[in-house]
């Protein structure tokens, strides 16, 4: 799982050249690498947020079937992002999504929980509309909580050789 350098990494860009000497709990995970991991994962996360308040406000949806389908299709862009990059290595689908499921889904759990809990706390929040200031500033303030908050999270589970760690082992 130890690597020294990622060519060609797509898919979870600025990673390459890192150390990575700690997946395995043996040595100190940067802090850097943590924010590249929340990052990556906040990036499959605020795609399939916006694309669910998009398409939830487009069909004339409530505000709690619109949240459950922009959940639901973040966590799709999380994995899917993974995915990407799992299956670049030459790994097959079916050990790919398992890698992606044990990479990501309690960053992009504790991601969403965090960004909807602002979101739907925030007065006035869950009225506002996609066109309006209020519904984007409150959509940038609950995603950057969650980078914060998810962040030392990945840190944690890279550091016991879990969630992003498990993806660095697919990458030559």
């Amino acid at each position: 799982m130890q690597h020294d350098t990622h060519t060609g990494h797509e898919g979870h860009g600025g990673h390459e050249g890192h150390s990575h000497s700690g997946h395995h709990g043996m040595g100190k995970v940067s802090w850097s690498m943590a924010a590249q991991a929340t990052l990556h994962c906040l990036t499959g996360c605020a795609i399939g947020e916006v694309l669910g308040m998009v398409i939830g406000t487009a069909l004339g949806w409530g505000n709690v079937p619109t949240m459950i389908l922009a959940i639901a299709l973040a966590f799709f862009f999380g994995y899917a992002l993974t995915l990407r990059g799992i299956l670049k290595s030459g790994v097959d689908f079916r050990t790919a999504v398992k890698v992606a499921l044990a990479a990501d889904t309690l960053s992009i759990a504790v991601m969403e929980l965090i960004d909807n809990g602002v979101i739907a706390l925030w007065p006035g929040a869950m009225d506002a509309h996609l066109a309006d200031a209020m519904f984007w500033t409150v959509l940038a303030i609950a995603l950057a909580a969650a980078f914060v908050i998810t962040t030392p999270v990945n840190k944690w589970m890279i550091g016991r050789g879990k969630g992003h760690a498990v993806v660095h082992q697919y990458h030559h």
